[in-house]
């Protein structure tokens, strides 16, 4: 059966009697399930293959798996993105997200189909929330990471840019806040390129992990409510429509009451997380590092989330962690800062370095290589009572070290 869609927006309320009362269940001033257009997405693309996997293994009929299907595809293309109102961070595990995804899919494909398609009966039909949600949180993150692993490889390629075009350039390195010997400014940069690609291959495999999906546990991992063969035919159908390499997780139990690798992926990006604005609005001239106040500040925010994350992640209760709303909202905090603060740091600080000012040069003046070497040659005690007598017949200058 064809099933001719209308990519208009309705003008009649497609969500229900769910939705609404989570309206004034959770009124909070947070995020919407709406806010994140991709959750809804591939929310939509998981009832998508649960409809065709129900229809393989027989049961949903033909006309209602097609109205489902297109339905699903009309939400995934985001035809009905104000029909999304209920609370990103809400209790009940995702239940009423569950329930506004099936309640818009059930009334739309009713409306396609000419006669009722029920939101539990059929839309949720071998389904539950416990590994629908997770398996739409899963393909989200999937989604989310892409641009801030391609920011923090923009940040790599420009850090090492930087490495190569100062590679012979000496600078005054410093150890505990106070000048100390030698470097290169492309050895520095070289360096901190290294430490954000470290960061980012642990991002990158930390999200790798959400390829393995909970889709088919149902009910806190048991499949109860669904054939034997359904599971298997549903991560088929939802990897063929996503085009993603997915299986089914290996211990569907597992999948449900541990969500360490959320945390994972929180922690990794936490350890992600230059003058170019005026600084001041009363003293004219006067410069601040805004870009790296803005970085720093954005990865404060991070290590909040990720620390909400951390927490979340380990108030699974028994057989099933419900926390997973919470996770996602800070998730998604997570992953848009990385993107905001390692584009901006790349583009508007990285990019625009020189070490090529006098200030280098008078730095440089300071540096302790020679004691350190003297030290080496003649010993410790020999080369401080030398540095001292020598301190003290100078001159005084802004440059004084003290040992």
């Amino acid at each position: 059966m064809v099933i001719t869609q209308n990519t208009a927006e309705p003008a009649t309320r497609l969500y229900g009697q769910q939705t609404t009362l989570s309206l004034g269940n959770f009124p909070g001033p947070g995020r919407t399930f709406g806010d994140v257009p991709v959750f809804v997405r591939n929310y939509a693309l998981v009832k998508l293959a649960a409809a065709r996997a129900n229809y393989e293994v027989g049961v949903l009929d033909e006309a209602r798996k097609d109205a489902i299907v297109a339905a699903c595809e009309e939400i995934a293309a985001g035809t009905h993105a104000t029909q999304f109102p209920s609370a990103l961070l809400l209790g009940g595990g995702g239940t009423t997200t569950n329930m506004n995804v099936n309640e818009v899919i059930a009334a739309r494909a009713s409306q396609l189909l000419g006669k009722p398609v029920h939101s539990n009966d059929h839309v949720n039909a071998s389904q539950s929330t416990n590994d629908t949600y997770p398996t739409a949180m899963a393909l989200t993150v999937l989604d989310l990471a892409r641009q801030p692993l391609e920011a923090l490889e923009d940040l790599t390629t420009a850090l090492e840019a930087k490495a190569a075009e100062f590679d012979q350039t000496p600078h005054l390195g410093r150890t505990c806040v106070r000048d100390a010997v030698t470097l290169t400014a492309g050895q520095s940069h070289r360096a901190q390129a290294a430490a954000v690609r470290r960061t980012a291959r642990a991002l990158g495999d930390a999200v790798a992990e959400m390829h393995t999906v909970a889709l088919g546990a149902t009910a806190v991992g048991t499949g109860l409510g669904a054939s034997a063969d359904y599971r298997a035919i549903a991560v088929h159908e939802l990897a063929s429509v996503t085009g993603r390499n997915l299986e089914p997780a290996p211990d569907m139990f597992d999948a449900l009451a541990n969500l360490d690798p959320y945390a994972a992926i929180a922690d990794a990006g936490a350890r992600a997380g230059l003058t170019v604005q005026a600084g001041s609005s009363i003293m004219p001239a006067k410069v601040n590092p805004a870009i790296p106040e803005y970085v720093m500040q954005l990865s404060y925010r991070i290590r909040g989330a990720a620390h909400t994350v951390e927490c979340a992640v380990a108030a699974g209760e028994l057989e099933l962690n419900i926390m997973e709303p919470v996770i996602v909202d800070s998730i998604v905090t997570i992953l848009a800062d990385i993107t905001a603060a390692a584009t901006s740091f790349a583009h508007r600080c990285v990019t625009g370095i020189t070490w090529d000012g006098p200030r280098r040069e008078e730095n440089l003046r300071g540096a302790l290589d020679t004691w350190v070497t003297l030290a080496a040659a003649t010993g410790y005690e020999a080369t401080t009572t030398r540095y001292h007598d020598q301190a003290q017949t100078a001159p005084v200058s802004n440059g004084a070290h003290h040992a």
